[in-house]
């Protein structure tokens, strides 16, 4: 494939991780991502690759650990409550120290809730992916040529800083079809370190290599997670990304990722229009958080309005980065419901005083 196609969500993620150099995959199905192991099934075994539909997402993940552990680029993808049934695995990941990348596309929940696109993981997924002091690089795409531009960053970021990365999409990405230009993405791939820690056979000319994440004497353990904290220090400084929209001259400030970003957007012009000044910050990266650019918002915006598919699971980590300087406000539907633009311009109008 070359130039533009186009492709289901699900499926492009999957091409996208394959071009990537992933052609080990392990999963298990759950609506609504199971097009992306069912792509896998299809096109691993004609690149020499191997997908393996485990017995459970706990064996899923597990596999998943083994295959990073010899050095190979590989891959999981879940949706939300399997995401939860694999945090143990990614917290042995974290300390071992392996990169793999993360597929979630989001449902409804808690508990197996519904089938319907959803954004209520962003807590599980930014503050509590397994037990420890850990974080995942966490992503979060809007469209279908995002998701497929940035599997190839998580997987760079991954490998460089030796840490699992996540794709947060949700059940609407994944289902929606869209053109893609797979040669676009894979321009400017960066220079990834050598796996010389890599359990993968030396001949006996090396010292064996050994993953682990157990630790017997705190001062071992302790001095792991000192060192991998200094690696979480280097990837908020170099892999912060965000988009802004129309943010130069706005009062009011939207935050919003994903899908939801894409229906603000189309309230943003609806407000415009009107003369609301109004404009968006969306974070792309949901770990590292965006702060620098909403601290630099808040001199010149008078209100934020987070918006998202959950009850306000950012608004902290916003009023956070802009030290409560300015009112945050919330606004979004759960459950598998998606807000219409002018709902959304409804709440902006509100924020300007009720003027039109």
């Amino acid at each position: 494939m070359s130039g533009k196609v186009l492709m289901k969500g699900n499926e492009a993620l999957a091409e996208a991780a394959i071009r990537n150099g992933c052609i080990h995959f392990f999963g298990y199905p759950i609506t609504p991502q199971t097009e992306l192991a069912e792509y896998m099934a299809k096109r691993l075994p004609k690149v020499g690759g191997l997908c393996l539909q485990a017995e459970s997402e706990i064996a899923a993940i597990n596999m998943v650990l083994g295959a990073a552990a010899s050095g190979v680029r590989a891959m999981t993808s879940s949706s939300s409550p399997g995401i939860s049934l694999k945090s143990e695995g990614i917290s042995y990941m974290v300390g071992s120290d392996l990169p793999c990348l993360i597929c979630n596309v989001q449902r409804g929940g808690p508990g197996l809730g519904g089938i319907q696109p959803s954004q209520q993981d962003y807590y599980q997924a930014t503050k509590a992916n397994g037990h420890g002091d850990l974080h995942l690089f966490v992503v979060a795409p809007a469209s279908v040529q995002e998701m497929v531009t940035l599997v190839g960053r998580a997987f760079d970021v991954a490998d460089t800083y030796r840490t699992p990365a996540m794709i947060l999409a949700d059940g609407a990405l994944g289902q929606m079809m869209e053109p893609v230009d797979f040669d676009t993405a894979l321009a400017g791939k960066r220079e990834v370190p050598e796996k010389t820690w890599a359990t993968c056979g030396h001949e006996g000319k090396r010292k064996k290599n050994i993953i682990n994440s157990l630790f017997i004497n705190p001062d071992e353990l302790e001095k792991s997670v000192l060192e991998r904290e200094e690696r979480y220090k280097l990837i908020e400084k170099n892999e912060v990304l965000w988009e802004e929209y129309l943010v130069d001259d706005a009062d009011i400030v939207i935050v919003s990722y994903g899908i939801s970003a894409r229906i603000c957007k189309s309230a943003i012009e609806m407000a415009r229009a009107e003369g609301i000044k109004v404009g968006m910050i969306r974070p792309i990266t949901l770990w590292p958080y965006p702060k620098a650019a909403l601290a630099k918002a808040a001199n010149t915006a008078s209100k934020f309005l987070v918006v998202e598919l959950n009850m306000g699971q950012m608004v902290d980590d916003v009023k956070v980065a802009i030290d409560c300087r300015r009112p945050v406000s919330f606004f979004g539907r759960t459950g598998g419901m998606l807000p219409t633009a002018d709902d959304v311009l409804a709440e902006i109008r509100k924020l300007n005083g009720g003027k039109q």
